[in-house]
């Protein structure tokens, strides 16, 4: 079984729209391995006492701080939730409520103090978080597996999913010649393919439903070819694994998908930034903090780079979207990239979480924009 918890879209939209008079961001490096994760307890009881030095330094109410601390320790002393970790931990707190999330990805560990939650280096695993489903489709069985970066991949049990072409059509063979209007020969094994790739297709349904994982297809001619034309799922790979899946074991297919996921990955930035080239040209981008706060506060952002690996103390005006920058990160700062890539999101732009080296110019942020500045 995989230890992992990705955050849906809406779960990050949720997190991000988050108001408090304190919320508690600390994004820790874990490990999966049982007997090494002590080290990581120890870092996650000195973020805790270094939020609280924040809070106290601030004059926050002492019965509401109890509270806070009581459920981050609680977690701390959980020894059955550190028994299942994987790559990194994200904790989000308020004095009345608390959410975890394992995350694949290496996170850099931190706490951030503030009213909204620091949201940035999650959005790194929204956006690319080295996951995804691997369907191994052929005509004698099909499999769904679940591969996350430096974790071994595990089988998903997908309730309702055939068990090959011929059971799920009620035959003990497709290369029957018998006649039932045009379904005979070679045509109609192609008939009872796309029966059975609908039946594949609503199984994973149940499962992928509202995911934003990729998944990734090993299978090979006819089968590949309608499966490719009929999933409903919006982010199957164009990209697949075009290899008879029966003989390969989960890790097998694992190591087969991660250089079509990097590729993926690799494409889709290479597309934004050929944008942003062109878009230049017509003054809708811009690289700069305080225009990319006004934009986004008025919805004018079409798709955003920003930086996981800093953090900006300020704050950007709820109404105006100007941007007051401060010295000191302290419990009522807040990340300012990182609430411009809230107010993005919020108005339906594509943002990415990604390394400073991926941005134009190597800065901060990179936004293109639906309007000309």
């Amino acid at each position: 079984m995989l230890y992992v918890d990705i955050p849906t879209r809406t779960e990050f939209t949720s997190l991000s729209g988050a108001r408090s008079d304190a919320c508690v961001s600390i994004y820790l490096k874990t490990t999966p391995v049982t007997q090494e994760v002590g080290t990581s307890r120890i870092e996650f009881g000195n973020l805790i006492r270094e939020a609280q030095s924040q809070l106290q330094d601030a004059n926050f109410d002492k019965r509401r701080l109890a509270g806070l601390l009581d459920s981050l320790n609680d977690l701390l002393d959980d020894d059955e939730f550190w028994r299942f970790q994987a790559n990194s931990l994200a904790v989000f707190a308020t004095p009345d409520t608390i959410r975890a999330y394992r995350l694949a990805n290496d996170l850099t560990s931190m706490v951030q103090v503030s009213d909204r939650f620091h949201m940035k280096p999650l959005l790194r695993a929204v956006t690319f978080p080295h996951s995804a489903f691997v369907l191994a489709l052929s005509e004698n069985a099909v499999r769904l597996v679940e591969m996350h970066a430096d974790l071994p991949p595990d089988a998903v049990k997908v309730p309702d999913m055939p068990r090959d072409a011929a059971s799920s059509v009620g035959k003990s063979t497709l290369n029957d010649r018998s006649f039932s209007g045009r379904i005979h020969g070679s045509e109609g094994q192609n008939v009872r393919f796309q029966q059975y790739i609908r039946q594949v297709d609503a199984a994973l349904r149940q499962v992928l439903s509202g995911r934003e994982i990729p998944l990734v297809l090993a299978a090979t001619g006819r089968l590949a070819s309608i499966f490719m034309q009929t999933c409903s799922y919006p982010h199957l790979l164009k990209d697949t694994i075009a290899d008879s899946p029966d003989r390969f074991s989960e890790a097998e297919l694992a190591s087969k998908a991660r250089p079509i996921l990097d590729e993926a990955y690799a494409s889709e930035i290479a597309e934004i930034h050929s944008l942003f080239d062109r878009r230049a040209s017509e003054r809708r981008v811009t690289m700069d903090i305080a225009d990319a706060a006004r934009a986004a506060t008025f919805g004018g952002i079409h798709k955003l780079l920003i930086n996981i690996d800093s953090t900006i103390p300020g704050f950007v005006d709820d109404e105006t979207g100007a941007v007051t920058f401060v010295e000191q990160d302290d419990a009522k700062a807040y990340g300012v990239v990182d609430e411009i890539a809230a107010r993005a999101l919020a108005s339906g732009a594509r943002v990415m979480g990604v390394r400073r080296e991926d941005i134009p110019g190597g800065n901060e942020l990179a936004a293109i924009l639906r309007y000309p500045i």
